[in-house]
């Protein structure tokens, strides 16, 4: 009783992240089946937390760079660790690694995601090649991660995925991850000092960016049919909140300004996933969220 108990703690904790982070993310969670929902909250809350040791939280408690670097390689640790042993005093390590465990999620998953964590300690300008090194590591292998989850959660033992399916998670984890630095320049420049992107350059770099941005999503949306079904309605609605960012993105020059989905457009794009794949939209009680 313990141990499920504890379990269930984890997975409430780890929930907790997704609701207080991302609204986006949250409905697109919100909309998985049952069987996978719980596993990719979990993934969501660890990247999330390794996210914050180098994205300001651990800088504003007044943690040096060279123990946020001791801080995150203490966390990537504790995770295989975790994943090792089957439990973690760490309640968002230890829901993950109950995940990784159960869906086949590897350290050739995880290395690279902590490899990106640890480049933003260390190197704040990019050119194309180390752009895509970072890319691969921050957001390819999360998608990834969940893609082990929609195949293999509730299953007797982990397979790999298709390698369509691989193909289509790492296109679209990268045209999240573009987006976002899109999105989220004017912060990455002025307060953290970063470029992934080198859209300073001019119009003509955003326009490459966004162009490759549009191809992406193009190939990973092919692949949202070969999905489990309880997966489709969820992917298909995240892949469509990021085409409505790259379409604002467009569509605006300023640099400065965060472009956002406003809920009316989201609550509508997440109705036409559902009609898309003939699945009925769960009901659920509102809660109060942060934008995403």
């Amino acid at each position: 009783m313990t141990d499920t108990l504890y379990d269930e703690t984890a997975t409430v904790a780890a929930a907790s992240v997704i609701r207080a982070y991302s609204t986006s993310f949250g409905l697109a969670t919100n909309l998985l089946g049952g069987r996978v929902r719980p596993h990719v909250r979990n993934v969501y809350a660890l990247v999330r937390v390794a996210d914050e040791i180098v994205d300001g939280a651990a800088e504003a408690a007044g943690v040096p760079l060279d123990e946020q670097r001791n801080v995150l390689d203490a966390l990537e640790a504790e995770t295989y660790a975790a994943i090792a042993r089957g439990f973690s005093a760490n309640l968002v390590v230890h829901a993950f690694a109950r995940t990784a465990r159960q869906c086949g999620i590897a350290r050739v998953h995880i290395e690279p995601f902590f490899a990106s964590m640890r480049t933003d300690l260390e190197q704040a300008q990019h050119d194309d090649a180390s752009h895509d090194d970072y890319v691969y590591g921050s957001a390819e292998v999360v998608g990834l991660m969940c893609l082990q989850v929609f195949v293999n959660a509730g299953s007797a033992a982990p397979r790999d995925p298709d390698p369509a399916l691989v193909s289509g998670a790492r296109r679209l984890g990268a045209a999240f991850q573009d987006i976002n630095f899109l999105r989220d320049h004017a912060d990455d420049a002025g307060r953290l000092g970063r470029d992934y992107l080198g859209v300073d350059g001019g119009a003509e770099r955003r326009e490459q960016v966004l162009a490759r941005i549009d191809a992406d999503l193009d190939a990973a949306a092919a692949t949202i049919p070969l999905l489990p079904a309880d997966c489709r309605v969820a992917v298909a609605t995240a892949h469509g909140l990021f085409a409505s960012l790259a379409a604002r993105l467009h569509r605006t020059a300023d640099l400065d300004t965060r472009v956002r989905v406003p809920n009316p457009v989201k609550a509508v794009i997440a109705v036409r996933a559902a009609v898309a794949h003939r699945t009925a939209l769960p009901a659920r009680r509102p809660s109060r969220r942060s934008p995403a």
